[in-house]
């Protein structure tokens, strides 16, 4: 007479995330749907989610879409409870096409991604120093961007308007413009001069606004990225804003720069930076693939 030893499952988890409601299947070890349902976005959610998984077995994986969006919190939430997370990407829209868009089916994709070892790559912690910088950059991109427009619409305005304005900016900085109508006295800002001195003064006050954020962000950045990747940092060309750009990049976990092809790809998300990868002696691209810590310093 012959025993066999029972086996508990081992299941692997599939999330398609939105905002209020995330989506989980549970697939196991062959690939055999056991179930999927829906759990709100909140801890509490998060912890229930957990517990239904578990009762179909041993949770091995879960592969979460938008770790970075939407399931930051659950991703988060399932690496603090030691459960290995696959970052995955949207489904492929030729499938989604064929077979129809329902958050049920991109959620047993996604967990039948990471059982085929489709999807591989580990997602970005997002709970070290470099989530700070990523925030940071946030409100400082955000701060330019309004400076740039607001100096934008009072040369459209001095363009437009009386011609005593004109006169008496003609010729003038950008900060000279900016300090110049924060002193404006519209008087009666109905009439037309009145009413584009006012404009001109509020403009001006807004951009000398946003330029004291940005020296207040510039305080915080410069030490902080200089302290998470001083040898990034200490390389020819490189300052604070374009070794912040790489950081956010790379994330926290500099480990998933694991060979040149994953290098690569996370260079071609630079794109937009203008910046060349540094060159070997032999004319490759020096990947820091052996120690990558060397990337992001103190990482």
């Amino acid at each position: 007479m012959t025993t066999m030893t029972e086996t508990r499952r081992r299941i692997t988890g599939g999330v398609d995330t939105h905002r209020d409601v995330h989506v989980v299947a549970a697939l196991d070890e062959n690939g055999v749907e056991l179930g999927v349902e829906s759990f709100s976005t909140t801890p509490a959610g998060f912890r229930t989610a957990l517990r239904w998984l578990r009762r179909f077995g041993e949770v091995e994986r879960i592969g979460v879409e938008g770790t970075g969006s939407y399931g930051a919190g659950l991703t988060r939430f399932f690496q603090a409870q030691a459960i290995k997370i696959v970052e995955v990407s949207c489904p492929n829209r030729q499938l989604r096409r064929s077979h129809g868009k329902s958050d049920s089916v991109d959620a047993v994709a996604a967990a039948k991604a990471v059982l085929s070892g489709s999807a591989v790559t580990k997602p970005k912690s997002r709970d070290g120093n470099v989530e700070a910088i990523r925030a940071l950059r946030t409100a400082d991109r955000s701060a330019r961007h309004a400076r740039v427009k607001a100096l934008n619409q009072m040369r459209a305005l001095l363009l437009t308007g009386p011609d005593e304005l004109r006169e008496q900016f003609r010729g003038s900085t950008v900060w000279q413009l900016a300090r110049g109508a924060a002193r404006l006295r519209p008087g009666d800002p109905t009439t037309a001069v009145g009413g584009t001195k006012y404009a001109l003064r509020m403009l001006g006050k807004r951009v000398l606004e946003l330029e004291s954020e940005l020296a207040d962000l510039k305080a915080i950045l410069k030490p902080l990225v200089a302290a998470t990747a001083p040898e990034l940092v200490a390389r020819y060309g490189v300052g604070t804003d374009t070794a912040g750009a790489l950081l956010v990049a790379a994330g926290d976990n500099p480990e998933r720069l694991r060979d040149e092809r994953a290098f690569a790809h996370f260079w071609v998300c630079l794109r937009s930076t203008r910046l060349r990868a540094p060159l070997s002696a032999s004319g490759s691209i020096e990947v820091v693939t052996a120690k990558p810590t060397r990337l992001c310093g103190a990482l």
